[in-house]
């Protein structure tokens, strides 16, 4: 829900996602965490009490919920792929808008008018990048060259061999 609300919000031009909390609404902000506090208490202790009552989670007395029948192994499994995908998809916002400051639509229209010049390794920390990348890319071959030499035995490994 986060990465969707963020390139909403980018597609509408609403200003720097980042910038949201500090903007004035029509509740302030003490009001809004009262409001935010009693609701969401309600809602999870109606949540609790269907899953001490069926052993599964829902919503608002149905439990569990699946409304459109979807409920199978194979979708629990999709479900935390996706899951895992949107938390790296907010982890390339966060790190987009520390770097160029720039929102995600406003960083790919960049990137697409040049992309020789408005990319990861153009950027301020372009060298820390390409450090990582080669790290990252040598490592599985670090271990499997240690597991050779050493025969493949599980031992406690030691960088420093003294």
């Amino acid at each position: 829900a986060a990465v969707a609300g963020i390139l909403f919000t980018d597609l509408l031009g609403k200003g720097p996602w980042w910038e949201a909390g500090a903007k004035e609404y029509f509740l302030d902000t003490k009001t809004l965490l009262v409001v935010e506090i009693v609701v969401m208490a309600v809602l999870e202790a109606a949540r609790l009490e269907g899953f001490k009552k069926t052993g599964e989670c829902g919503v608002l007395g149905s439990f569990p919920f699946d409304p459109l029948g979807m409920k199978s192994e194979e979708m629990k499994v999709k479900e935390v792929k996706n899951g895992r995908l949107a938390m790296l998809a907010f982890l390339g916002f966060c790190s987009q808008a520390a770097v160029t400051g720039m929102g995600p639509i406003e960083g790919l229209k960049a990137h697409i008018a040049d992309p020789f010049h408005n990319n990861i390794y153009t950027s301020k920390v372009g060298n820390e990048f390409l450090l990582a990348v080669i790290v990252a890319s040598a490592w599985p071959m670090y271990i499997a060259g240690k597991n050779a030499i050493s025969g493949g035995e599980d031992e406690e490994f030691r960088p420093i061999p003294w």
